[in-house]
């Protein structure tokens, strides 16, 4: 055995190493965790509470995992691409149950480790044959996609949140999309856009997409929270709109939320092409990808999903239980802007009852939320909050405490 010790930090070759900065969502979670403080809500965290403070696990899912273990499945690997049932009802589930697209074979799909495994994976391939193309982001998007995509493009902005009217601007989006070069990657919210709320009405994405396909550019939509905004069905129009227009296209999709199974990291990258022949020599290049990355994705998660959406008495369950998620967090929005209006607070708050979905850009500043957090009522810098995180017992704590701020601090 060596007794030479340790190599001096000097010639360490991890010595130059610097810290990388918290991330922004996660270290808010983590300063959180420290926070002796016993009335503290996080505001920043991004999954769905119910009314007691807690992730749910869902009945259907319960039902789903009680068969599972009753049959046994085994715990082998998973093909490449992943689980071929699953694989055919997500398709199913997103481009719909008689979809051309679908019948036609021009759409293929790869199991993937949530959606963020779903947007590397689109990313690694796009790489591969779009080296030298742009992809552009909504101004704001979900903080980690400028880092997913930045590993290998380059990563520009388009105009979308209008702090104005704290709406959309949908002019300032248009004006960007006519100038994007040809076949530039753009990066599109399908419903319940993180982290502003403000989603694109249908008339809205049939222009977006009119303007797409003028400029040949290669959609790719982020679909994570289907059956948040109106429903399960509603919620894919923009999905449906692209798929069947013809023009390729990528989209990753999510259960985390809508499954509440965010431990098990179940998604999937769909990818729509021109022909069947394009689509399967694509699925052929994806699988390359998912095989240097992690080689096949995990079992259990998918399993569940399946079960539920292939059998009616669990699919009735879910749809259910999907349904008081997303009726809840609307009452919460309507519950949250109420207290505020009851606390004196004179700022016109009702913007947040037309956005849609988990979250909502609340308009307050950098300044008032680092102000919040010294109170224990932790909120992410750009004013994002979790309506989601909200519930009977904290919400008279979070207004009273924002209502004081705005008495002397501007929104």
């Amino acid at each position: 055995m060596s007794e030479a010790g340790p190599v001096p930090v000097s010639e360490s070759p991890f010595a130059p190493i610097p810290a990388a900065p918290p991330d922004p969502i996660l270290g808010l979670t983590e300063a959180f965790r420290r926070d002796p403080n016993p009335h503290k809500v996080n505001l920043g965290v991004g999954v769905y509470l119910d009314a007691q403070g807690v992730v749910p696990t869902l009945h259907a899912v319960r039902a789903a995992e009680a068969r599972l273990l009753e049959a046994a499945p085994g715990k082998g690997y998973l093909p490449i691409d992943g689980d071929p049932e699953y694989n055919r009802r997500v398709q199913a589930l997103l481009l719909g149950e008689n979809a051309p697209v679908i019948r036609e074979g021009r759409a293929v799909t790869v199991q993937a480790p949530g959606g963020t495994g779903a947007l590397r994976v689109g990313a690694d391939f796009l790489h591969r044959f779009l080296p030298d193309t742009t992809v552009f982001l909504s101004a704001p998007s979900w903080e980690n996609h400028a880092a997913l995509f930045g590993t290998h493009f380059r990563v520009q902005t388009y105009p979308y949140y209008d702090p104005r009217t704290h709406g959309l601007d949908f002019a300032g989006m248009m004006e960007a999309f006519v100038r994007m070069p040809r076949h530039s990657v753009v990066v599109l919210h399908a419903c319940c856009h993180n982290p502003t709320g403000v989603d694109l009405s249908a008339a809205q994405w049939v222009e977006v997409l009119r303007v797409c396909r003028e400029r040949a550019l290669v959609p790719f939509l982020d679909f994570a929270y289907q059956g948040f905004a109106e429903g399960i069905e509603a919620d894919a129009f923009a999905v449906r709109l692209f798929a069947e227009s013809g023009l390729p296209c990528l989209i990753a999709n999510s259960f985390s939320k809508s499954f509440s199974l965010y431990g098990e990291r179940v998604g999937a990258l769909t990818l729509v092409a021109a022909t069947a022949d394009e689509a399967q020599r694509a699925l052929s290049q994806i699988k390359r990808v998912v095989r240097v990355n992690y080689s096949n994705p995990p079992a259990h998660g998918a399993l569940v999903v399946s079960l539920i959406l292939g059998d009616a008495t669990l699919r009735q369950m879910w749809e259910a239980e999907l349904t008081g998620m997303r009726e809840r967090i609307q009452s919460l929005r309507r519950d949250f802007v109420q207290a505020l209006g009851a606390q004196g607070v004179s700022q016109d708050f009702g913007f947040i009852l037309q956005q849609r979905g988990m979250f909502s850009y609340s308009g307050l500043s950098r300044e008032t939320v680092l102000q919040l957090r010294q109170e224990g009522l932790y909120i992410v810098e750009s004013g994002r909050i979790c309506i989601a995180a909200m519930n009977e017992r904290n919400l008279p704590f979070i207004a009273e405490a924002i209502a004081r701020h705005l008495r002397s601090v501007p929104c």
